[in-house]
């Protein structure tokens, strides 16, 4: 080989190599499953170039490590369950705030945070789940009734230091205010079948059992279960019913699963474009069939599974709220003897 050839094939190389130093990373905090969200992640660095390396951990224990890192963090993003632990890391300052015309554009404005540090990336909601011929549709109507005498004993959820239970109670006191939601959850405890314990597919089991008749559980919990490959799991699902609670008022309680840009990201942009993303239409469609969650994008098709439950009535509140209203709800549930 020539001198020139060798200098060419020099050059060519110092330039891949400054090339590929060049091209951006992202490092991703994820409390979500690896096998739900590895895909898009495979996807998204075929189309960019942008790779992203996963880190997967429980949510609280995230947060945590994302305060002990502070500024030396090496996390651009952190992806995690329902608003109101957003709304926990927005206050323990480890995020800051974006823009994207498209994000604005496609999310809705109550699934994004007001002051711009995070935006909703799939919708969940909370509704009633009943034992079929044990409960009559026509029986159920709100959350607010499910204090009523009439249910003494027959509703299972799990404990007051969830938090998705803890964002149900922080809309109610957004809907009905205080005094009026404290009444109420003491109404709810005292109709509760069992001391309130375990997941909520663990209360989907109990009301499926016959420990119970009502069980108050996120749906994409019910659609794992009967898309699952223990038969047990499928047998406790399938007694089981959909209902969909306050239609004629604000409609049902809905949470996200959601992202922020962490203040320490040294690729804001990168990470803007992996939430945007992460909103595309086949994104969207992929993460629903896959987590039997609900589309935060408009217009996008569900599974059948989800279809089959039909469509409903969401509440509106901006889920910030869920945040801003945790304390309140965490000591309403405290007095109202909810363990």
């Amino acid at each position: 080989m020539s001198l020139i050839h060798r200098s060419i094939l020099l050059l060519l190389g110092l330039g891949l190599s400054a090339q590929t130093a060049a091209a951006p990373e992202l490092n991703l905090y994820s409390a979500r499953n690896e096998a739900l969200i590895q895909p898009l992640l495979e996807r998204f660095t075929e189309q960019t170039g942008i790779k992203v390396n996963l880190v997967t951990g429980k949510a609280d224990a995230l947060l945590k490590r994302l305060k002990s890192e502070g500024r030396n963090s090496p996390a651009d993003l952190l992806l995690t369950t329902d608003a109101g632990r957003l709304h926990r890391a927005v206050e323990a300052g480890v995020t800051q705030p974006f823009s994207s015309e498209l994000l604005d554009k496609v999310v809705p404005a109550n699934y994004r945070d007001p002051q711009g540090h995070w935006v909703g990336l799939s919708v969940r909601s909370r509704p009633i789940l009943y034992v079929k011929g044990k409960v009559e549709p026509s029986e159920l109507s709100s959350y607010e009734a499910l204090s009523d005498a009439k249910w003494k004993g027959r509703i299972c959820i799990r404990s007051s230091s969830n938090i998705y239970n803890q964002s149900l109670i922080a809309s109610m006191i957004a809907a009905n205010g205080e005094a009026e939601t404290e009444k109420w959850a003491k109404g709810l405890v005292a109709n509760l079948a069992l001391p309130p314990k375990g997941g909520d597919r663990d209360q989907i089991k109990a009301a499926a059992s016959g420990q119970c008749d009502i069980a108050i559980a996120n749906t994409y919990y019910l659609a794992g279960m009967l898309n699952s490959s223990e038969s047990d799991q499928v047998d406790a699902a399938s007694k089981m019913a959909v209902f969909w609670p306050n239609q004629n008022g604000r409609g049902a309680h809905v949470n996200i699963s959601g992202a922020a840009i962490t203040r320490s990201s040294k690729n804001p942009g990168a990470a803007v474009k992996l939430l945007e993303f992460l909103v595309s239409e086949a994104s969207q469609q992929w993460y629903a069939e896959v987590n039997g969650e609900y589309p935060v994008r408009a217009g996008v098709a569900v599974g059948d599974i989800l279809k089959g439950w039909g469509e409903f009535k969401a509440d509106t509140l901006n889920l910030g709220q869920l945040g801003e209203l945790n304390a309140e709800a965490v000591m309403l549930m405290d007095r109202a003897g909810w363990r």
